[in-house]
């Protein structure tokens, strides 16, 4: 579900671009967002094939190595696309009277941007912190060779990478919490200034302000999901290798990534058009093809019926 939906997204959102050979910034971000989400279902897959099938060579240094750069890689392009994303709805849909605001506002693009390049050095030192922390685990592998000080020191690093894991996340969290709790401040603002001017409160800008809180709130409860399923792999650590816990984690983690594209299918018009034609579409193939098939089998009805009725009369 989750690549068919990612795959959607990016799919329609590259059309576009080759037919009207340009692309807004919302798009470039869900097709940036939908890429990642891909890219990070797969490495999961791998991920589970390599601990099912090929536990020892799970921990070997170069497989971790490449493993691991390649999870923190995806982790960061999937949370600070979606943090960017909160941040261009923000910006684009709440009315604040401070120049500051209004400064930002007009320059939403290189805010996002901004954001993103901000947030590499975070990307930089989380993969350093990681690498330095495989050298220490080769180290005391090496120096105790048997079976259960290796085990114990693949926990302590499993345990080290899910609090990393867990820290540099959080901040990509807070800032769409933040932009979340702006966005309902705005939404209470105007919708006090409407009731003050005697106007329905169903106007544009409110409507604007619920759909993207509604995108948001979305986001935030998934994400949680996600976090919570993280802090409680690390706190059942040690149940982890005695009971199949670590498959229904995994498959909790995978509902945000996976969950979130439907969402931003549902809270974007392009896409939720082009979705509604599909469905459409493989409605009326399916249905030509069962009335085609139906039409077949009362053929062999009506043939099968006719040699009965030859072979009685003979």
């Amino acid at each position: 579900m989750g690549n068919l939906g990612n795959g959607f997204i990016a799919l329609v959102n590259c059309m576009d671009w080759v037919k009207r050979r340009k692309m807004s910034s919302v798009d470039r971000i869900l097709t940036a967002l939908a890429i990642s989400r891909i890219a990070m279902l797969w490495l999961f897959l791998l991920n589970m094939l390599i601990s099912a099938l090929y536990p020892a060579l799970e921990k070997t240094g170069k497989v971790m190595r490449v493993i691991n750069t390649a999870w923190v890689v995806t982790d960061y392009f999937n949370i600070w696309l979606a943090a960017g994303l909160s941040i261009f709805y923000f910006l684009k849909i709440a009315r604040f009277s401070n120049s500051i605001f209004f400064y930002l506002k007009w320059r939403v693009k290189r805010v996002v941007s901004m954001t993103l390049i901000v947030s590499l050095p975070l990307l930089v030192f989380h993969i350093v912190l990681i690498n330095k922390r495989i050298d220490i685990w080769i180290e005391e592998s090496k120096r105790n060779m048997s079976y259960t000080s290796s085990s114990r020191t693949f926990a302590q690093f499993s345990r080290f990478i899910l609090i990393t894991t867990i820290i540099f996340l959080s901040i990509p969290f807070l800032v769409s919490l933040t932009a979340f709790l702006l966005l309902i401040f705005s939404l209470w603002k105007h919708h006090k200034k409407m009731q003050h001017n005697a106007q329905g409160s169903r106007d544009v800008s409110t409507m604007a302000h619920i759909k993207a809180l509604k995108t948001v709130i979305a986001f935030l409860l998934l994400y949680t999901i996600f976090f919570l399923t993280l802090a409680l792999k690390l706190c059942s650590f040690g149940f982890l290798e005695k009971f199949q816990i670590i498959w229904v984690f995994n498959a909790a983690e995978i509902v945000f990534p996976s969950v979130h594209s439907c969402i931003l299918i549902l809270g974007n018009s392009k896409l939720r058009q082009v979705s509604i034609s599909v469905i459409w579409y493989m409605r009326s193939t399916l249905n030509a093809i069962s009335y085609k098939c139906s039409y077949w089998y009362m053929l062999q009805e009506i043939c099968s019926h006719r040699r009965r009725s030859k072979i009685q009369s003979i």
